[in-house]
């Protein structure tokens, strides 16, 4: 009886390497030859019929580049950081490798050879990867200065523990201060100084960090963020930005919030403000798309008409 052949499975998924092959009993010159796999470059197959997918193509890559790490553009989207829209659906494929090592020569990937210190790579999602924190830094060349804000305010925003199983945020302020400061030859590293002065805890989306900066731009003072009806009570309704003493709360509403059950909620949200005697403003995604232009004349005109009379500024108005 002839005895069967080993099969590719559990290769037959997603791309593999040279080492999985013969861990899995197989030899190299057969795989080589099946119709089913092809190539990608050196010590990396795949499936014929594979369909791209980042985190496995990703993984190949890392797993086939011994001293390498996934970084930059690719290692943002794995750790589901925020990426302007000409970027969120990247499909990059980015290998930096440290100076020592030669420079990355694959097909389809972007290399890059730089000073990395050992805590700015991590092994995570079964591949080396640079950390959230480097990452951010490597962006710093790529990214205008608002796209890098708001990738920093996402990493030390304090995290709600029920919603998102940890209570700590990525990072902080002077942790990544420190680290820029040990790489002051890196390119991008005077943007990423700018970012760093500009960011601030208390964003929980990139549009609330777009609308605070645009704000700035605007010549309106800077808000607060997160603004609780009742200071210190844990229970009390908070507005995303605002100014208390003008008793002014400003919301931006995203997608999530036209679910029925948002949408309630953040009807009884506005309607405490309201009868606390507070002006809202809410913003969306019309608003993000038009840069907050008109947003930030509805600010000004509101914190104009709450300096001049309080009492008939508050009320409603809807800003959609």
């Amino acid at each position: 009886m002839q005895k069967p052949s080993p099969t590719l499975s559990p290769l037959a998924s997603a791309p593999f390497t040279l080492d999985q092959v013969k861990a899995a009993g197989l030899q190299h010159a057969k795989v080589r030859k099946r119709a089913s796999v092809e190539g990608v470059s050196q010590g990396i197959y795949r499936p014929a019929d594979w369909k791209f997918d980042l985190a496995s193509a990703a993984r190949a890559l890392s797993a086939a580049s011994p001293g390498a790490w996934i970084s930059h553009v690719t290692a943002a989207r794995l750790h589901g950081l925020y990426l302007p829209s000409w970027l969120a659906d990247s499909n990059e494929l980015h290998l930096s490798k440290p100076r020592k090592l030669p420079s990355v020569r694959r097909r389809g990937v972007i290399g890059h050879t730089v000073l990395v210190h050992d805590s700015e790579i991590e092994f995570t999602q079964a591949m080396w990867m640079s950390t959230r924190s480097r990452t951010w830094l490597d962006l710093a060349r790529r990214l205008p200065l608002n796209d890098l804000v708001c990738i920093g305010d996402q990493l030390i925003r304090v995290p709600r523990p029920q919603l998102e199983g940890r209570d700590a945020p990525f990072t902080t302020i002077e942790a990544l201060r420190t680290m820029v400061e040990g790489h002051k030859n890196l390119q991008g590293v005077t943007r990423a100084r700018e970012a760093l002065e500009l960011m601030r805890v208390g964003a929980d989306s990139a549009p609330e960090s777009l609308l605070r900066l645009a704000m700035l731009d605007a010549g309106i003072a800077e808000p607060e963020l997160q603004v609780q009806l009742r200071v210190n009570d844990p229970f009390s309704p908070s507005a995303d930005l605002g100014f208390r003493e003008r008793r002014l709360a400003i919301q931006y509403d995203g997608g999530h919030h036209l679910e029925e059950e948002q949408v309630h909620s953040d009807r009884r949200r506005n309607k405490a403000f309201v009868s606390a005697g507070w002006t809202v403003l809410i913003f969306g995604k019309d608003d993000l798309a038009d840069g907050f232009n008109k947003a930030t004349r509805e600010i000004k005109r509101a914190l104009r008409s709450a300096w001049l009379d309080p009492s008939v500024a508050s009320g409603f108005v809807s800003a959609r």
